[in-house]
This record gives structure tokens, sequence and C-alpha cells, in this order.
């Protein structure tokens, strides 16, 4: 309460209706330059306020506080029961049974073994294995094997490549200037 009674200084409240008791509640310090100020609608009597925080927490908020000062009204009747000291210790009133000896209890014997998953355990050594799913995109057609990367075909690499020596010496470049 106290924080919200030194932000609600800091705001201007319009009073859309006395008698209904809705106010509109301007934030007149922005705490970040360049943002503009935000409006709030309060609404006392059905305990609303735009920022949500009045509903969900059943206690005023800062918009709230400042309306309720300019109506000179208690806000302290608008705090909801559960924050009371009453009502904490009414919940420590209560009596809980003293747990009996841990010597005393009586425990079920297990009738089955836990056995561990082999296939959770992780490969300790080697190239991990994948996870991917596989689908048609995957599939590839069956090929010859690798190519030669001179005259690409199949059977022998570059180094015994028979056309070689016609290759040899030319850049790929050469042909184009």
């Amino acid at each position: 309460m106290v924080v919200n009674r030194r932000l609600a200084r800091s705001m201007n409240v319009e009073i859309y209706s006395r008698r209904l008791q809705t106010f509109r509640v301007t934030k007149s310090i922005s705490r970040r330059p360049g943002i503009p100020t935000r409006s709030y609608g309060v609404d006392i009597r059905n305990r609303r306020c735009e920022c949500r925080r009045f509903e969900t927490l059943h206690y005023p908020c800062a918009h709230v506080v400042a309306a309720c000062a300019k109506f000179n009204v208690n806000v302290e009747q608008y705090v909801h029961d559960v924050y009371t000291l009453e009502r904490t210790l009414r919940v420590r009133e209560n009596e809980f049974p003293v747990l009996p000896d841990l010597s005393t209890w009586e425990v079920p014997l297990t009738t089955f073994e836990l056995l561990s998953d082999r296939g959770l355990r992780r490969n300790p050594i080697g190239r991990p294995q994948s996870s991917r799913i596989r689908n048609e995109m995957d599939i590839r057609e069956k090929s010859d094997g690798k190519r030669c990367g001179i005259c690409r075909l199949s059977g022998h690499s570059r180094n015994k490549c028979p056309n070689r020596n016609f290759h040899v010496g030319q850049s790929s470049r050469s042909g184009r200037n």
C-alpha cells in the first residue's frame, strides 16, 4: 500500500461519474522518456481497473488508490479479507497431527525388480548414431560409383585418367579468354 500511495501522488484523476464511482486516471509523470503516458478507467463500485490488477489480486492498485484519494474514500475497505492479519492467523490456528516415530512405520516390500533400459544408454565410443527419420526424399538412385574429375567417366580416378595428359597444363579459364 505504501508503494501504491507513492505512485498515486503522480497521477491525475478525472471524475466521470460520482454516482457510479467511475474515474479516468492518467499518469502525469512517465517513468521512461519518449513513451506517452497511459490512462486507465477505474470503476470503484464494481472493483475494476483497466490494468486488471485490482480484479486479479483483489488488492487496490495505484490507480484505485488515486481515485479513492480524489473521492475521499478509505482505500482499506477494498482490500480483500485474504490479506488481513485475522485470516492469516486463522490458517495457522489449525492443528496438525504429530507424526509417529519413523521406526514404527510400515514399509511394504517391493515385489518387483527395477531394470535399467539399455536402449536409453549412450554409446560410449564411436560416431554418434543419427536420429533422423528418413523419407522418400533421402533415397537416391544407385550410381556406378565415383567418377573421374577430368572426363566424368566411371571406372577410374583423376590420377589414372587416360585423358590426363591432354588436360594437364591447361587451365579451365584459358579457353574463355
